[in-house]
């Protein structure tokens, strides 16, 4: 894989609770512009909270930009609104939602990138949406999920991906850029911060259709000791698969944790149509059951390492924006893997075969008829290959 850049430093922020406080001392300190980009902006008391330091920012003269997803923020909620614009806060939408009862192919091609650029110089990338992790009930566990915030030359990257969307969103929106709302150059040749090899990927429907998935099967097809992928969606491609079990008869271990407290029930039950398969090659999967998993990480080999927005399903590698960072580096993949460690210590249950045989024949129907559906209507958008189903 090309792409990677020297001289990083990425630093692991797990859930919510370590990754808004940094973002909001980021957005404190910025001087000159902050860049948010964001699939969920939820009015509830941690949006409001990121939304004020948005809104001050603003106030001291930062140029502020922020960029929702017309699905995930419905086109952004007016108390939101009447905090940030009134500050001088640019506000745009990405393919907004007007007419939710009509089904066309491009309403699926959503923003799902979490990314944040401050001056050019910080950055922050994960899985980590907007809102409160905990929905407003202060006794749960956050949300289970990563980001990271990081610094040297790889943030130009970043400030590149999006400067070039905000200048997307506003010329298909107004027809224009507005002479009013310049979009400074992406910083070039920032000075290295860390020894740390880091490579920033995107997906879109243009250059980069397939540049997260290709790097995981890279990753995958050298590794030799270890495979541990957190994913909140895994419903992997035939190529996908194919790849783990090829690990598998190279002896690789491989462990997959997965949700296990379902956000949407459909999608459990067709990711669940897996499992016979994987746990008959020796493939380990654990259900995280704490609270939600929302995670899109992977550590492999102790080596390499990725931290993003995009989940192993079609959606995510065939339809959606997407942002990972990948890591080469033993310090941070230790860290990240420590951290899944943890996770699946203290709230994984791993399914057997035994599970699977015990599992009742309506609930196997469910996951059958949930896959089958899946399939076919990812078939119907048009966008996949065979392999993808």
């Amino acid at each position: 894989m090309t792409g990677f850049l020297e001289g990083n430093r990425v630093e692991l922020l797990e859930t919510g609770d370590a990754y808004f406080p940094a973002l909001e001392r980021a957005i404190a300190a910025a001087r000159r512009e902050v860049h948010l980009e964001t699939y969920i902006f939820a009015d509830d008391p941690t949006g409001r909270r990121v939304a004020t330091a948005l809104a001050a920012a603003a106030r001291r003269g930062v140029v502020v930009r922020v960029l929702v997803d017309g699905f995930g923020a419905v086109n952004l909620l007016p108390p939101l609104r009447a905090m940030l614009e009134p500050a001088g806060v640019r506000v745009a939408v990405f393919r907004p939602e007007r007419a939710r009862f009509r089904l066309r192919r491009h309403r699926l091609r959503r923003m799902h990138r979490k990314l944040v650029v401050i001056d050019g110089s910080v950055g922050f990338c994960g899985g980590i949406n907007v809102l409160d992790d905990r929905d407003g009930r202060g006794d749960r566990a956050p949300r289970f999920d990563y980001a990271v915030r990081v610094t040297g030359p790889v943030v130009a990257d970043m400030h590149r991906a999006v400067r070039r969307l905000w200048m997307l969103v506003r010329w298909t929106s107004l027809g224009r850029i507005r002479r009013s709302d310049p979009v400074p150059a992406p910083a070039e040749n920032l000075a290295e911060s860390g020894g740390q090899r880091v490579a920033f990927l995107t997906r879109d429907n243009l250059r980069n259709r397939r540049s997260i998935e290709e790097a995981y099967l890279l990753a995958i097809g050298q590794a030799r000791k270890e495979i541990f992928i957190a994913c909140a969606y895994f419903l992997p491609s035939r190529g996908f698969r194919e790849a783990l079990r090829e690990a598998r008869r190279r002896g690789v271990r491989v462990r997959l944790l997965l949700q296990g407290v379902p956000e949407y029930l459909f999608v459990r039950y067709a990711m669940r149509a897996f499992y016979r398969d994987f746990v008959r090659d020796g493939i380990e999967v654990h259900e995280y059951l704490t609270t939600f998993l929302h995670a899109k990480v992977a550590v492999i080999d102790g080596l390499w390492a990725t931290v993003g927005s995009s989940n192993i399903d079609p959606f995510s590698l065939m339809l959606s924006r997407e942002a990972n960072v990948v890591v080469e580096d033993p310090a941070f993949a230790r860290e990240l893997r420590s951290s899944l460690e943890r996770a699946l210590h203290a709230g994984g249950l791993r399914v057997s075969e035994g599970d699977l045989v015990r599992t009742p024949w309506l609930e196997r129907a469910k996951s059958w008829f949930a896959l089958r559906l899946g399939r076919a209507f990812v078939g119907l958008t048009g966008y996949a290959r065979r392999e993808d189903l």
